[in-house]
């Protein structure tokens, strides 16, 4: 719900800062310019300092208020990424998120992107990773079905099966902010294990909206994908995955394994487009994980944190 301006100085800083100038209310985004490390407003040439939001200048003004200023986002640039925190109270950040190696150095090429609206709960698209039990069910038909859920269990397509083997963990202190999910993917045809399918996936979330999916094939090589959840609204996320495969790999290895992933996603994205988020589910003794998820990311909730309005009592 927030609106923001991003630049990069003629230093080459990027900076993140309220959009709307706090004069008369122009959007600093649409039709703002960069003057040396400042944004300079399009409507009367106001001019604001990326590191701290203090107004510099006025081009008609003798004197620049002291309060003239835009609020200003912490952010960070990593794996070609610009990372804003968000607290709702307005707290600093108290992780940092790691650089992949592979990307900074140049190693790993970028080779292609998805993305997604996701009408539902932030904690609804992380949590997928505890819940080992759907894996079976709505990822085991083979992905030659299709994102649909009323095509995916065709007969057609029966010869094929996809077969899952997970395990999630919540990271000790001082990575409490980050949990694994180590994911073994086998297929089969015409119930023969097919080996050139195999694959291993190791999936490290960095807080309540990132995470590290990293892939590894006998000979396929080594890659990864990066997931970021943005929240649009309450229950709006932006979903986007990014891969960065070996750059000695053909391209079309990455971009088939980012179809795979973006066909398997969508089956997911039909589930939760229409679900309700459930405070209190009605679980079972194999459902232990998801408890545990849930209770591991709690920690990204204050008091204040926005929550989905609570309907009343209809009088009619």
């Amino acid at each position: 719900g927030e609106q923001l301006a991003v630049f990069r100085t003629q230093d080459g800083q990027a900076f993140v800062v309220d959009a709307y100038c706090p004069h008369l209310g122009a959007n600093l985004a649409a039709g703002g310019r960069i003057v040396g490390n400042c944004i300079e407003c399009p409507f009367h040439g106001w001019q604001f300092r990326g590191e701290d939001g203090k107004c510099t200048s006025i081009p008609y003004a003798e004197k620049v208020p002291d309060l003239a200023r835009v609020r200003t986002w912490p952010c960070c640039e990593v794996n070609g990424m610009l990372l804003v925190w968000y607290h709702c109270e307005g707290l600093g950040p108290t992780w940092a998120v790691p650089e992949q190696r592979e990307i900074v150095t140049k190693e790993w090429v970028f080779r292609g992107q998805t993305e997604h609206v996701v009408d539902a709960h932030i904690q609804e698209i992380p949590e997928n990773a505890a819940d080992a039990a759907h894996l079976a069910f709505l990822h085991g038909p083979a992905i030659l079905g299709g994102s649909d859920l009323r095509y995916t269990r065709s007969k057609l397509w029966d010869f094929m099966k996809h077969n899952w083997k997970v395990e999630w963990r919540p990271e000790p202190e001082p990575n409490k902010h980050c949990s694994r999910m180590l994911l073994q993917h086998t297929a089969t045809f015409f119930g023969k294990h097919f080996s050139l399918m195999d694959l291993t996936v190791s999936a490290r979330q960095v807080g309540p909206g990132l995470v590290f999916l990293l892939f590894e094939h006998t000979f396929l090589g080594r890659g990864i994908i990066l997931q970021t959840v943005t929240p649009l609204e309450p229950l709006l996320q932006n979903v986007v995955h990014k891969i960065y495969y070996q750059r000695n790999i053909p391209a079309i290895i990455p971009k088939f394994i980012l179809r795979a992933e973006c066909i398997q996603f969508e089956r997911d994205v039909t589930i939760w487009n229409n679900k309700q988020y459930l405070p209190k589910p009605l679980l079972v003794r194999e459902d232990s994980s998801i408890q545990k998820h849930r209770r591991w990311y709690s920690q990204f909730y204050s008091e204040k944190s926005t929550r989905p309005p609570v309907p009343k009592d209809l009088e009619w």
